[in-house]
């Protein structure tokens, strides 16, 4: 090992040392056994060699690993308390783990918590160690584990081509399983102290998103445009604390981190698989008119961009007439997938009072369309005006899927260019086969 040995870390409290995240093999054919007993033996070997470097006391919890879990334990509770205290989480990549729900969950539930930390000043924490169980294609990775290491160069040569699971099934490979998992180990020993990843508060495992797309989806973009003032065009008597030479440096919540709210919501919307652009409302082509044939506020079938939208407005920006203008005019051509987000600090005493009354009154005027949509798909608080950080993160992820389901629902599917090929039909056995130019006597399938 290549650090003192002084670095090893001795611990005060009972945070386990590791999450272990895998996707459950299922069970086929009677008397087949457990399935995943070899993901099992894994975790054991870890925590053995993580007992053996680390000064852990007697009774201590190296890792945690759903199936340690005591019946009658009330699983998602128990799973929602480890992501929220373990120092490092381990993913077990294969090709099931990027279909599975729950390794969704676990993932999003912990790279949350890397984010929390990052929003709240701490400096940047990647505790994620990932292992291969078995063999992934690189190139097939979701966008929300791009960001992810493997580090595959500390481990035999065989672990990136056989992965975990083939160096302990073959008994000839039984010299590079001990050693990945010895360096497995090690680097989660290390990772843990490095980055000193803050605890988080358990969240609700039942409502937390998936981190991966579902099976089948194709790629997915979300558009954030923000609407919000520069700190040269604020109002006089405006803090321009929250404020940047660009509308795209809002931070509404300047008083809880010093990240603007587009970067914030950058990792929220990745961590969903998805690929995020960030524009300013100044930036946009709102079109002062609707098309001909169209009324304002109407719903239209083709899309403007590639995917969904979201749009993020700071009441504040209404004091703007020219972006007032635009405001309305984004508004009135707002598709069906487009939905919108009110960041409204309560700490911040200026967004009260008769100001912040009449600010909301003239939002209520500008954005009729945007707001009601709102409204009407249950994301009332989003729209009325989000008060924390906290509630920000949480509301947002409805917020990409409501958008999300709306665009898969009315916007209008484009066929791959080429000849249509004709629909094949099934023939009666007694029939003759359908033939160009002749009659078919086939029934439609």
């Amino acid at each position: 090992m290549d650090i003192p040995e002084r670095e090893w870390g001795s611990t005060s409290d009972d945070q386990p040392y590791f999450f272990l995240s895998y996707a459950h093999t299922p069970p086929w054919g009677p008397g087949g056994g457990d399935p995943d007993h070899w993901v099992h033996v894994l975790f054991r070997d870890l925590c053995t060699h993580i007992m053996a470097i680390t000064d852990l006391p007697a009774g201590s919890h190296p890792g945690f690993m759903d199936r340690e879990m005591r019946p009658g334990d009330g699983w998602p509770q128990k799973l929602s308390e480890n992501l929220a205290n373990c120092r490092v989480f381990v993913p077990l990549f294969s090709s099931r783990y990027f279909t599975s729900e729950m390794c969704g969950r676990e993932l999003f539930a912990f790279n949350e918590r890397i984010r929390q930390a990052k929003d709240g000043g701490a400096p940047e924490a990647l505790a994620i160690v990932p292992a291969l169980w078995t063999r992934v294609d690189y190139a097939r990775l979701p966008d929300s584990v791009r960001h992810i290491h493997l580090n595959e160069s500390t481990f035999p040569d065989r672990y990136a081509t056989d992965g975990i699971y083939g160096l302990i099934k073959l008994n000839r490979l039984r010299d590079e399983y001990e050693e990945t998992v010895l360096r497995l180990a090690e680097r989660i020993v290390r990772v843990a102290h490095e980055t000193a990843l803050p605890t988080g508060r358990p969240r609700d495992y039942e409502s937390t998103p998936s981190a991966f797309r579902p099976r089948g989806a194709g790629p997915r973009q979300i558009r954030l445009t923000v609407a919000a003032p520069t700190r040269d065009s604020i109002p006089g008597h405006r803090d321009p604390g929250p404020y940047g030479e660009d509308a795209r440096d809002w931070n509404p919540y300047h008083n809880e981190t010093p990240r603007a709210l587009a970067a914030i919501a950058g990792d929220v919307i990745r961590s969903l698989d998805y690929r995020v652009t960030v524009a300013s409302l100044d930036d946009e082509d709102t079109g002062d008119e609707p098309p001909p044939g169209e009324e304002p506020g109407e719903e239209r079938q083709e899309p403007r961009s590639n995917g969904p939208g979201i749009l993020l407005v700071d009441r504040w920006v209404l004091t703007d007439e020219e972006r007032r203008r635009r405001l309305k005019a984004f508004d009135s051509g707002a598709r069906p997938w487009v939905g919108a987000v009110v960041p409204w600090n309560r700490a911040d005493a200026q967004c009260h009072g008769d100001e912040g009354r009449r600010l909301t009154e003239e939002l209520e005027r500008t954005l009729p369309l945007l707001l009601d949509r709102g409204r009407r798909a249950d994301a009332r608080s989003a729209v009325n005006g989000v008060p924390t950080l906290k509630s920000f993160t949480e509301v947002l992820p409805g917020v990409v899927a409501s958008t999300t389901r709306k665009y898969l629902k009315h916007a209008a599917a484009h066929p791959p260019p080429g000849p249509t090929v004709p629909r094949p039909r099934l023939v009666g056995p007694s029939q003759p086969p359908y033939q160009e130019g002749g009659t078919d006597r086939g029934g439609d399938a």
